[in-house]
């Protein structure tokens, strides 16, 4: 994300006189223009004050009327799902250098890109002409697809690594355990809100800087896989006896993960979905799927898996 959020969360209920604004700003009072008044919903009345975010309302009442809005998606959820089971994990060959980058680099959906704005604040090479690379996270920004390569761009250190809890000597709260990554990004700027788009389209899209062959490394790769495994990802959904690595390829990255140790066993959720609706959960042990069982919000019970 480009820059810090200032405002954490600010809620202003029509015809009260009062709102529930919270802000980074220290206290304070001032008073809000009646034309904002208006426009928020809030009271009038003589003499009202709030705190110094009511100038930030200002402006963001001022950037609304000017048009100045984030553009949202239009994708379904369906068709969010199969993008993500379609790229994530997904392999593919490069046709040209893709440079190390903090910020993902911007692609437009014609195919077209600024090989000058690449090389811009670029920390070496990510990925070489020739080489394979892997996407390992998507995301959904309005009318960009960002797809992260290679685990993108991380030192691999943590704000908490920093803290130290306990009495006394204290300990750092990280395992210690930094494992930097060395990819990158590529955000696929659509220029309008996303909607109607299928994974094999972005695949189309990338052809001039990736080579998704019907043949790739994942195609061969699960060919060699036991048949059950091989029917479980085809089918898109996690099995019992998978591997973390084909439980990614079969449903993507989870939603959420917990671990947990009981008994002399550590165990690990993957859990995938949110309420309301179907959740799943995948338990890992020792790196091999031992159950997976299916939820419905509110309903109580699991759903038996065929």
């Amino acid at each position: 994300m480009e820059g810090r959020r200032f405002v954490e969360r600010w809620n202003v209920r029509p015809g009260s006189e009062c709102s529930d604004l919270r802000s980074a700003a220290p206290a304070g009072h001032c008073s809000v223009a009646g034309a904002h008044k208006k426009r928020f919903g809030i009271s009038a009345r003589a003499g009202y004050r709030f705190a110094p975010i009511c100038g930030l309302i200002a402006l963001l009442a001022s950037a609304a009327t000017a048009g100045v809005i984030p553009t949202r998606d239009k994708l379904t959820e369906d068709e969010k799902i199969e993008l993500l089971r379609g790229l994530d994990a997904e392999y593919a060959k490069v046709k040209v250098a893709i440079p190390r980058s903090k910020k993902a680099l911007d692609f437009n959906a014609d195919g077209t890109w600024d090989k000058a704005k690449w090389s811009e604040g670029a920390e070496g090479p990510a990925a070489r002409v020739g080489d394979q690379i892997k996407i390992t996270r998507i995301e959904f920004d309005g009318d960009k697809l960002i797809l992260e390569i290679n685990g993108g761009l991380k030192s691999g250190k943590h704000w908490y690594d920093h803290i130290e809890a306990g009495m006394g000597n204290g300990r750092p709260m990280g395992n210690g355990e930094y494992t930097p990554t060395t990819g990158s990004g590529i955000a696929i700027n659509f220029h309008k809100p996303m909607e109607g788009l299928t994974s094999n389209e972005v695949k189309k899209i990338l052809t001039p800087i990736m080579d998704f062959d019907k043949r790739s490394a994942t195609t061969q790769y699960v060919e060699t896989l036991p048949p059950p495994i091989q029917s479980a990802i085809r089918q898109k959904r996690a099995a019992e006896g998978m591997n973390r690595e084909q439980v990614l390829m079969a449903v993507g990255q989870p939603t959420h993960k917990y671990r947990e140790s009981k008994n002399g066993q550590d165990t690990e959720d993957w859990i995938y979905g949110t309420p309301p609706g179907k959740i799943t959960f995948v338990t890992f042990a020792n790196n091999k799927v031992i159950k997976v069982r299916d939820q419905y919000a509110g309903l109580g019970g699991d759903v038996p898996r065929q």
